[in-house]
């Protein structure tokens, strides 16, 4: 029998229709530097938790489910009513940031947190960031981190969002092209197989590859490696572009989207009844079209993890061997 929490939590986070548009706001250190570029060390938690509770506000009711993390976003916006209660909550389980060298980036669990207690706290799912490269001197240990990430998540049968992040083993350079289409399949393919529940994906392709045919042909890769469930990251594209991006990789097998910048950046550069207006009206749109597109074109995450059906239904005593 499947893991009646997991299937749940899954269940919680997705449309009627069995597909993610999932509202990305577990954004910290980056969000610093969105909101003072010049200044993100000025940038205090009361600052974080307004711009992310007033997000959630204006747009949570619009995805499938919201991300946020345990410091700035989860806590303060169940607590305030912001998040409704019918929004899949997903909370993120690392520390902002990497540790090592930008040619060997180890991520690392936030202490004093953990999946039992995101559960406790009523999360619907975990998320995991984790920088990843094959060929890093870091990446068996990268991989180990999931594993745990994965046994921890699924002792109190919580699923587990991974959100792999390729990099360049060369200083000061990013992967670009066919180079970084190569890492982000592998990286999908290896760690995609590692137990998690579903994987969020970084667009195979940067902006020097414009050619819509390689990019369909990228995605269809992805969704051949995988035997898991697959979102695409937005990973600060322009929105006009991600809703392309989105549309390819979910008619080649994505099921849905996970989104922030994409949807929300303007708004970290207003203030007041100008950042409201533009989070309920251009935000809200954007939000609205990506859902509206995924739910006609992507993939049912059953497809790829099927239910359960007639022979699986639990037997009246289940719970005395669960």
């Amino acid at each position: 029998m499947a893991a009646l929490g997991i299937m749940r939590g899954l269940s919680q986070c997705a449309s009627a229709l069995r597909t993610f548009t999932i509202l990305a706001l577990d954004h910290r250190q980056n969000l610093r530097r969105d909101l003072r570029p010049d200044a993100p060390g000025q940038v205090g938690p009361d600052e974080l938790i307004d711009f992310k509770r007033a997000a959630v506000g204006a747009l949570g009711d619009a995805a499938t489910g919201v991300l946020l993390d345990p410091e700035y976003g989860a806590a303060q916006c169940i607590a305030d009513g912001s998040l409704s209660g019918s929004t899949g909550l997903i909370v993120a389980l690392e520390e902002t940031g990497y540790a090592g060298a930008s040619t060997d980036r180890r991520s690392r669990l936030l202490a004093g947190w953990s999946a039992e207690a995101a559960r406790h706290m009523g999360a619907a799912a975990a998320k995991l960031l984790v920088y990843y490269n094959p060929a890093a001197p870091g990446a068996t240990e990268q991989e180990r981190l999931v594993e745990f990430a994965v046994e921890a998540c699924h002792a109190v049968e919580l699923p587990l969002f991974l959100e792999p992040l390729t990099f360049s083993l060369t200083q000061g350079e990013r992967l670009t092209g066919e180079e970084r289409r190569r890492a982000v399949v592998a990286t999908a393919r290896r760690l995609g197989g590692l137990g998690v529940d579903v994987v969020k994906i970084e667009f195979p392709y940067d902006d020097s590859v414009t050619d819509r045919a390689m990019w369909r042909e990228a995605c269809a890769e992805l969704s051949a490696g995988l035997d898991v469930p697959w979102v695409l990251l937005s990973g600060g594209a322009d929105a006009s572009v991600f809703l392309e991006q989105v549309e390819i990789a979910c008619l080649a097998g994505a099921s849905g989207v996970a989104a922030g910048r994409a949807i929300w950046s303007e708004a970290t550069r207003l203030a007041g009844a100008q950042r409201e207006m533009f989070l309920g009206g251009e935000a809200r749109r954007r939000l609205a079209a990506l859902r509206e597109l995924v739910e006609r074109v992507a993939r049912p995450w059953t497809e790829v993890r099927p239910l359960g059906g007639p022979r699986d239904t639990p037997p009246p005593d289940w719970f005395r061997t669960a």
